[in-house]
């Protein structure tokens, strides 16, 4: 029997990408889903795909930054299953964009989706997620939580929020023995419509970033990721990296320290879609 089985997982952002890998995989080990996002279409399709498999499911609308919402929606996820024993804060944006170019709402944006949307998405179902007596909180970072980026200010000012309120949680459980475990994942570059889907600032061209994320950097598969997550929550693992450029970059900030910013900056002056003049 699956470490997974009859535990009510919910899962933000499953409309794609790696939420609705997680979906699939999560169903096929026997768990009860609450799937959401604000794209409605892929969201149904992942319905589709997780009832096919024999899975009981509740999917709603959800835009994660409204906190409002997100704490009635816990409350109505609660009342649908009885309990909820693991939350995947997942939903998340991407912006590509340097700082004297990027707008405060642009900026803003990424934050309250990827950094306010996983705390509202914490907050509200901590107090369930003790009481099912078997509880885990698994917060979606990046690879850019963990070193920065060119044009990623905004993008890795969330991440790395999202690392240190994960890691902080988790000392936190541990200190006063709370019946729930905290992971913190770490993704390299997943083939996913993230990219395509961002915004970028007005002296950088969509479609480039885009092709280059796409070609350049995307290696993983989103099921693949799935699978090292949800092998990471069985062992109760406080962080997780997925990918080969996650662990090999990870451990070259590890080995240089702040020297690796030079060595990114003068990497990303040849290699990265350029600014328009």
């Amino acid at each position: 029997m699956s470490t997974f089985t009859g535990k009510v997982a919910v899962v933000t952002g499953a409309g794609s990408g790696i939420g609705r890998a997680l979906a699939l995989e999560l169903a096929g080990r026997g768990a009860k889903l609450a799937l959401s996002d604000v794209d409605t279409n892929g969201l149904d399709e992942t319905v589709r795909r997780v009832e096919a498999l024999g899975a009981e499911v509740k999917s709603d609308f959800l835009d994660v930054s409204q906190r409002e919402t997100v704490l009635d929606y816990a409350e109505a996820v609660v009342a649908h299953f009885g309990k909820v024993n693991q939350i995947y804060n997942n939903a998340g944006i991407a912006y590509h964009g340097d700082v004297d170019k990027s707008s405060f709402k642009d900026i803003e944006r990424i934050v309250d989706v990827d950094f306010w949307g996983v705390v509202n998405g914490t907050k509200a179902f901590l107090p369930h997620i003790q009481a099912s007596g078997d509880g885990h909180i698994i917060n979606i970072s990046s690879l850019f939580g963990l070193l920065a980026m060119p044009s990623q200010s905004a993008y890795n000012a969330a991440k790395f929020a999202v690392r240190g309120f994960s890691e902080s949680l988790r000392m936190e459980m541990l200190i006063s023995k709370a019946p729930v475990k905290v992971t913190v994942v770490h993704p390299g570059g997943i083939k996913t419509a993230i990219a395509r889907n961002a915004t970028v600032a007005e002296n950088f061209d969509q479609a480039d970033v885009a092709k280059f994320f796409d070609k350049k950097l995307a290696k993983t598969t989103p099921i693949d990721a799935a699978k090292t997550i949800l092998k990471g929550v069985e062992k109760g693992k406080g962080r997780v990296l997925i990918g080969s450029d996650a662990i090999a970059l990870d451990l070259l900030q590890r080995i240089t320290g702040s020297r690796y910013q030079g060595l990114i900056a003068a990497v990303s002056k040849r290699a990265l879609p350029r600014a328009k003049k």
